[in-house]
């Protein structure tokens, strides 16, 4: 056959297991197929059998067996065993048929005689005569030395016994049994005597009991069970306890004497059978099993498979069986023995490493168990490489090194061969074995260009051989030189320590056992214990001396793994695999939730609850426990109800009478604490539903644009049930469509409808009888253009029901209680109830909550029976506003005064993002990670752990670990390899935990002598420019231009000249400025200073290290008023808490132009608050502290945190100010700009300064405000308080945001991009003097050329929580001409005229 087809070659007939009997012929049969014709030969037990010389045994012509006359003796069984058929093609390759057994029917001999036996008319015997299970086929009974004649009475057992039912006197005399082999033997005689039937009844007595049998799908089964007692006994059967129908079955019979036959067994029939036999009042049971055993068959065979030389292959094998098959490997007729070459992998699998010419031919799967053998096998055929088309081939890669060397793995890297220094087109085989093996395996690169491999699954400390061939379109080139590699050795780390077992002791604690280690050199010094509950993402660990340890304090009926590493002088070894317990349950730690009570009628009252939390319920719930008793009684009633019932409608009670109720969960440990007790009173007399409700008392229709609000009152006679209302509404007609809502409402939003429509509405009450008389309205909805009072009106209408004339009082007191990351408790006391607080009517309470953030959030609602109600399904680390309402029949109060609450941390749920690697310049061997907090932090992050590694796939356990901590963004990493791949990770922390990782980020170290090249993490086209870091300095020459091509040099040298003079000219200027101040300085002045020493610009002027002082830009408190606190009218009350900082370093503007909606912004800052807290502001002389604000020409920030940023610690109320890579800081860093940002303000400096001036502070000021201006700034934004309250904690300014302009922020800048710079900007606070010209100051910090920014909100002193997307610069090209320059720089002398005149007032 030529080479590369596949050759079909198999048996079409197989050998069968065959029984016979001495000196009978055999023919064992077995013929192939395949276009050569096969020689055919035999093997008898493994070994090929000579049949040449044999003159009993010969092959026939289609290659079957015969054995004539079989020899079987006691000593001599040379025929018995297992044959198999061997069939070969020279040039092709040999296959093996199944195996069958060859059995021999020894010599007649009974194991046991009949004997003499008596039954009375009409019952059952049985005569005994067993013998060997091959002979039982050919045993037969006589009667009187006849042969019995077949009949339904009687029956012959498959063991050879015959049961003889229902006797009559015609069955007495003598039996005998015989064997028909090789001539006939008789068994001894015996008498069976008939006796009439006794006086009285007999006792049962089992005669042959059911014994176990094992059987193949499509054999019977016979069960005896054969009983004798009077009256005549009857017999019925069960399988697994299930009745069996016997009559009219055709697989089931019971046949004589009670004996059942199951015929053409199913696996499905396996199982255990009873026999119950009944006799008057006595009963006897017997038992067996049937076991269904199934021969081996396959779910899939091996495929013939094409494969190269030095190439891995596995031959697919699926089977099934019962007992589970066993399965080995034949290769061309002889077994596979595995090896390193050769493994068993998935359970039945061959896989075949590094192939050779050799490894060609026939390989075949054989499943064996204990009742059948089969076999499937297909062929492997090795193809020559094809030859190569015309063309050139590649030389050799060069340079061939081993980057990485492991115990198990090697990365080896190449550079391209010579004839072709590209290499892009290129793919590459690399050939590998181990020294002194003849065998190759081969790995392909994974795409073209690459010039890296990883090696894996390789022994440690074994010397590999490797060579690297490249291959172009024309074929594979020529072969580098061979290089050695070693891989390490494995033996100093402890193997993983055996038998890991754990147990649950109690509900809250687990213990753990293992054992030593086997494999290690060095005593182990220790173990680290890891647990992890299940579905969490943060493993825990203990170090534990022994070899066993309880961990305590677990949660209870919670699943927890658990692994163990030991550890010796060289470090952790291999882990254990992960063992996986749950802790015992426990009675529910909390009471079910939200318990509820409906009045149903004069007898009856509903209860409705809610499981107890997830984390308390400590079991599975297996029922609840209620108690009631009349209030004025203290015995109560209790009732149970099952697992997943939650409600209970309680009946049998006496009318108008006050019942309390309370829940209790229960598992199997018994019963939880119950809830509070909560009152409800039966109805005095039930109500009327023998009729319809009568019509509702009022109707009326608000229109909207898209939708109408309905609300309405209910009928006047309350006699009548109402258990619903059915709105009706259309166009012209109010049939279109029907609403059905709950007897509770008083209002509905009909949605979704048609502008400047004519919609007719109608409102009928329902009950179990019908629909009630209807109220019509009709309404015009408003046109699209019309929006007054829809944004006030649709945030408030779902929730607001039509008052009555008299409202009720709303609650009070309402308090949240946080109980969790997501539940909060609401409580509230109600004035209108007595003063015990007891509810005695039908009222209910709503509690509606949200969260500020973002500001155009929804309300949620809730009702509620009782004073309380818990809120779940919150997000973590949130604040979330609460008020409550209450409905009593058809009124209702308003909404309460807010609660505010802010739920507990969780650990964080996304990882950090953005993360990027850049080298750092002139150390190529160092680089700089960035990246920016996590989306949803659920907390203050505390820190960040970077994990890296040369390997993507290596375990994360074997990464190196950079811990940083939380209010860093950027991180160093030094002494990398040169020219090596890293990837990274990082995972964000906080007081709860670690969160997720991040992807990983690979990175590629440059060669050394290069310059960081353009590709590798810097800022590219679409890229966000890098948060480099403190003391990052970029390339002054090649610098990326933002759209990623290198400047040219001279457009550089012309920006240094230009960028260089504006900062030398404006830091002169500021000097003079600065000197002129000083100078001019009065007594009232220097007494100031001494009280807040000098500001220190903490960023140092780009490119001069000199600090340069900028001047004090005081607001003058002394006229300003603080209004009191009231109620905004605004749908959205924004109420800003803001404490009054420690010193002004902690001040943070608050920005109001970060939103084009102004009204909806919330902003809201904490800082810590103590008793010296006015130091350095009001401490010294009593006056009001001033309140200092600069103002960033820094680009937005994107931090207005979707979560509330919690206090901040004490300890760390600095400015990191070169360190603290917040995220605007990112884009401070225009790619432009030659020179670092600054540097970090050491501490010394920090103990002088009150405030951190970053870059030039920008705010339009004015001379030290009049009454007029006091007027104008009635209601300031921003944190400061009367002297006269000396707080105690963080006291708070709750202030109603007024027109944007009156805030101390700078003006919101329009959503459409920069100021124009030809405008000046509206100045913050009105000037003094009337004829005072009007100064816009505009600032332009270098690298932030062209344009002017809005303020940023500094969140001191950590990184910002959480993020939202913040509009991208558009234009990151924009510099200014010389023209505009001179502009600027007259625009900043008229700046600074303006800032002395302040300072001189």
């Amino acid at each position: 056959p030529g080479v590369g087809t596949f050759t079909p070659f198999y048996f079409l007939v197989e050998p069968l297991d065959v029984l016979s009997v001495r000196g009978a012929s055999v023919i064992m049969n077995c013929s192939a197929h395949c276009e050569t014709p096969p020689k055919i030969e035999w093997k008898k037990d493994g070994t090929f059998l000579n049949l040449v010389s044999d003159d009993r045994r010969q092959l026939l012509p289609d290659g079957s067996l015969l054995i004539n006359s079989v020899v079987h003796s006691k000593h001599n069984k040379p025929d018995e065993g297992y044959y198999q058929c061997v069939a070969t093609v020279d040039s092709l390759g040999t296959i093996v048929s199944r195996t069958a057994k060859l059995t021999v029917a020894g010599l007649p001999r009974f194991t046991s005689q009949p004997e003499p036996t008596s039954v009375y008319r009409g019952g059952s015997a049985v005569l005994g005569c067993e013998v060997a299970a091959e002979l039982a086929p050919m045993l037969r009974w006589e009667h009187e030395r006849q042969v019995l004649a077949p009949e339904p009475r009687l029956l012959k057992l498959p063991s050879g016994a015959l049961v003889l039912s229902n006797a009559s006197d015609t069955d007495a005399g003598l039996y005998r049994c015989a064997i028909d082999s090789a001539g006939t033997k008789y068994s001894d005689e015996a008498e069976l005597r008939v006796l009439p039937d006794p006086e009285e009844p007999q006792s049962l007595a089992l005669l042959k009991a059911p014994s176990s049998l094992s059987r193949l799908p499509g054999q019977s089964a016979v069960f005896p069970c054969v009983a004798t007692g009077f009256p005549t006994p009857s017999v019925r059967w069960t399988r697994n306890e299930e009745e069996l129908p016997t009559d009219g079955s055709s697989r089931f019979q019971l046949l004589a004497g009670g004996v059942l036959e199951i015929r053409d067994v199913a696996e499905t029939d396996a199982g255990t059978f009873t026999c119950i036999i009944e006799s008057g009042n006595d009963t006897l049971e017997a038992q067996a099993e049937l076991i269904v055993q199934v021969p081996p068959t396959f779910l899939k065979r091996p495929a013939n498979i094409y494969a190269h030389e030095s190439m891995d292959i596995v031959f697919e094998c699926e089977v099934t069986g019962k007992p589970t098959p066993t399965v080995k490997w034949v290769k061309n007729g002889d077994v596979v023995i595995p090896s390193d070459y050769f493994k068993i992998v998935k359970e039945h699998n061959l896989q075949v490493l590094g192939l050779v010419k050799s490894d060609e031919g026939f390989y075949q799967c054989i499943a064996e168990n204990d009742v059948g053998n089969a076999q499937a096998g297909a062929q492997l055929i090795i193809l020559d490489l094809a030859p190569a088309t015309a063309g050139p081939l590649p030389s050799a890669p060069r340079d061939v090194v081993a980057t990485l060397v492991s115990t198990r793995f090697i990365r080896l890297t190449w550079r391209p061969p010579a004839s072709d220094p590209q290499g892009d087109n290129l793919t590459y085989s690399i050939f590998y074995t181990k020294e002194g093996i003849n065998r190759e395996r081969v790995e392909n690169t994974s795409r073209a260009g690459e010039t890296q491999v990883m090696i894996q699954n390789l022994m440690p400390e074994t010397v590999y051989v490797f060579r690297v061939v490249a291959q172009n379109r024309h074929g594979p080139g020529e072969s580098s030189a061979p290089l050695k590699v070693a891989t390490q050795p494995e033996v100093q780390l402890p193997g993983p320590a055996p038998n890991i077992r754990a147990f649950s002791a109690s509900p809250t604690s687990v213990t753990v056992s293992w054992e030593t280690p086997l494999s290690g050199n060095g005593d182990i010094q220790n173990y680290k214990l890891y647990y992890m509950e299940k579905g969490q993402h943060t493993e825990q660990d203990v170090d534990v001396a022994g070899l066993s340890h309880t961990v305590t304090g677990l949660k209870k009926f919670t699943e927890y793994s658990f692994r163990v590493v030991a550890y010796n002088k060289h470090g952790p070894g291999v882990s254990t695999h992960d063992v996986v317990v749950r802790t015992l349950s426990d009675v529910p730690s909390a009471p079910p939730q939200n318990l509820t009570l409906e009045v149903r009628n004069s007898k009856s009252i509903l209860l409705q609850w809610q499981p107890p939390p997830a984390g308390t319920q400590s079991g599975q719930i297996t029922g609840y426990k209620i108690r009631y008793r009349k209030v004025s009684r203290k015995s109560d009633v209790t009732e149970s109800v099952g697992g997943t019932q939650l409600s209970q409608l309680i009946e049998g009670l006496e009318r108008g009478t006050e019942y309390s109720f309370r829940v209790a969960a229960m598992t199997i440990n018994g019963t939880g604490p119950a809830t509070d007790w909560v009152s409800a009173e039966t109805f005095e007399s039930d109500l009327d539903e023998t009729r319809v409700p009568e019509v509702p008392s009022s109707l009326h229709v608000r229109p909207l644009v898209t939708s109408i609000v309905v609300s309405w009152t209910p009928p006047e006679n309350q006699d009548v049930v109402v258990r619903g209302y059915a709105i009706g509404y259309g166009i012209g007609s109010p049939h279109a469509q029907t609403i059905k809502v709950d007897y509770k409402q008083r209002y509905y939003t009909i949605e979704n409808l048609d502008p400047s429509s004519h919609y007719v509405i109608t409102l009928k009450a329902f009950n179990n009888v019908g629909e009630g008389i209807p109220l019509y309205e009709s309404a015009v909805t408003r046109p699209h253009s019309d929006t007054s009072e829809v944004d006030l009106f649709v945030i408030n209408a779902p929730y607001t029901p039509v008052p009555d004339p008299s409202p009720m009082m709303p609650p009070v007191g309402v308090q949240a209680s946080i109980l969790s990351h997501d539940t909060i408790r609401i409580t509230w006391a109600d004035n209108s109830l007595p003063k015990n607080q007891k509810i005695t009517d039908a009222r209910f309470y709503t509690v509606r909550w949200k969260t500020n953030i973002p500001a155009n959030t929804k309300y949620k609602t809730a009702n509620a029976t009782t004073l309380s109600y818990l809120v779940t399904g919150l997000k973590p680390n949130t604040l979330y506003e609460f008020s409550v309402m209450v409905t009593k029949g058809r009124r209702s109060s308003t909404w309460s005064m807010t609660a505010h609450g802010t739920t507990f941390e969780l650990v964080p749920t996304s990882p950090p993002k953005d993360v990027t690697v850049v080298s750092k310049e002139g150390k190529p061997r160092t680089i700089i990670v960035n990246w920016q907090p996590p989306s949803e932090a659920n907390g203050k992050i505390t820190g960040y752990i970077i994990y890296y590694s040369t390997d993507v796939n290596a375990e994360i356990h074997d990464w190196v670990i950079e811990p940083v901590v939380g209010n860093r963004l950027t991180h160093q990493i030094q002494e990398l390899t040169l020219d090596t791949p890293y990837f990274f990770k990082i995972q964000a922390r906080n007081s709860k935990g670690m969160g997720p990782m991040s992807e990983a980020v690979q990175f590629r170290t440059p060669k050394g002598n290069l310059a960081r090249s353009p590709s590798s993490g810097s800022a590219g086209k679409g890229s966000r420019p890098m948060d480099l870091g403190p003391d990052y300095k970029p390339p002054l020459g090649g610098s990326n231009s933002p759209h990623g091509s290198p400047t040219s040099p001279l457009d550089s040298n012309m920006l240094l000249v230009i960028i260089v003079s504006v900062g030398v000219i404006t830091i002169v200027i500021v000097v003079i400025v600065a000197v002129f101040c000083t100078r001019r300085t009065t007594s009232h002045q220097k007494k100031k200073r001494a009280a807040c020493k000098s500001v220190n610009g903490s960023h140092k002027y780009k490119g001069n290290s000199k600090d340069v002082k900028p001047p004090d830009l005081w607001i003058h408190h002394e006229r300003l008023e603080l209004k009191p606190i009231d109620k905004s009218p605004d749908p959205n009350p924004i109420m800003t808490d803001t404490p009054i900082p420690r010193n002004s370093q902690d001040i943070t503007p608050v920005d109001n132009s970060m939103d084009s909606n102004i009204h909806q912004r919330r902003n809201s800052y904490r800082g810590h608050e103590s008793e010296d807290s006015m130091s350095t502001l009001a401490g010294r002389r009593g006056m009001r502290p001033k309140m200092m604000m600069p103002f960033d020409s820094q680009p937005p920030q994107p931090v207005i945190s979707a979560h509330p940023i919690h206090s901040l610690d004490p300890p760390h109320h600095h400015f990191h100010s070169g360190s603290l890579a917040s995220p605007t800081r990112s884009f401070l860093h225009h790619q432009l700009s030659p020179w670092p940002l600054g540097s970090a303000m050491s501490h010394s400096d920090r103990a002088d300064s009150t405030e951190s001036v970053r870059n030039t502070p920008s705010t339009d000021t004015m001379p030290a405000a009049s009454a007029a201006a006091g007027a104008e700034l009635s209601e300031p934004e921003g944190p400061f308080v009367p002297p006269e309250e000396e707080p105690q904690g963080p006291p708070t300014a709750h202030v109603r945001p007024s027109h944007p302009l009156k805030s101390f922020a700078v003006p919101a800048v329009p959503a459409g991009g920069p100021f124009d710079p030809a405008l000046p900007s509206t100045p913050l606070l009105t000037q003094q003097a009337p004829g005072h010209p009007v100064h816009a100051v505009k600032t332009a910090s270098i690298g932030t050329l062209g344009r002017s920014r809005p303020p940023m909100p500094v969140v001191v002193p950590s990184a910002p929580e959480v993020q939202e997307t913040t509009r991208m610069l558009e234009d990151s090209e924009s510099s200014y001409e010389p023209d505009e320059l001179t502009k600027e720089m007259a625009h900043l002398e008229g700046l600074m005229k303006d800032l002395n005149a302040i300072t001189t007032a």
